[in-house]
């Protein structure tokens, strides 16, 4: 699974406006329905809250993965914002999160969604990744990142 594969310019932002994570997963959401990927702004919405409700998605070291299942996602999408302020996420480190990689599912098949949530705490690892995430200036910058590394 490569993650650049569902990502383009269209559904990157760099420089959240969010200070909160349901902010942020409105602007990331924003992006994904002005590309065209998602129909259903408030089930989209309502999926990510409700999965969000069972645990905080900010997995610690600046990073957040907020996901969820939906009948109106026809197949895996997701976007991906950075935060030089940083959002309060409620992550487990209890820091402020400054890369969101957000990512929809439909409800009948989990292996992509499996596979791509596996693949960002890949890079997650990946020495350099979350500084220069951080570090990027541009959505084509943040999508050269991706190339990059994976």
């Amino acid at each position: 699974m490569r993650l650049r594969d569902l990502i383009d310019e269209a559904v990157v932002k760099v420089n959240l406006e969010s200070a909160d994570k349901e902010e942020g997963f409105e602007e990331l959401i924003d992006l994904l329905v002005r590309a065209g990927r998602l129909s259903d702004r408030a089930g989209a919405l309502e999926a990510v809250t409700q999965r969000e409700a069972r645990g905080t998605t900010g997995i610690g070291n600046g990073l957040a993965i907020p996901h969820g299942k939906h009948a109106s996602v026809p197949s895996l999408v997701a976007a991906v914002g950075t935060s030089a302020e940083g959002i309060e996420f409620d992550a487990i480190d209890g820091e402020p999160v400054h890369v969101v990689f957000l990512l929809l599912a439909p409800v009948n098949d989990p292996g992509p969604h499996v596979r791509a949530l596996a693949e960002i705490a890949r890079l997650a690892q990946t020495p350099g990744f979350y500084r220069k995430m951080t570090e990027a200036a541009s959505a084509e910058e943040v999508l050269d990142i991706l190339d990059a590394e994976e």
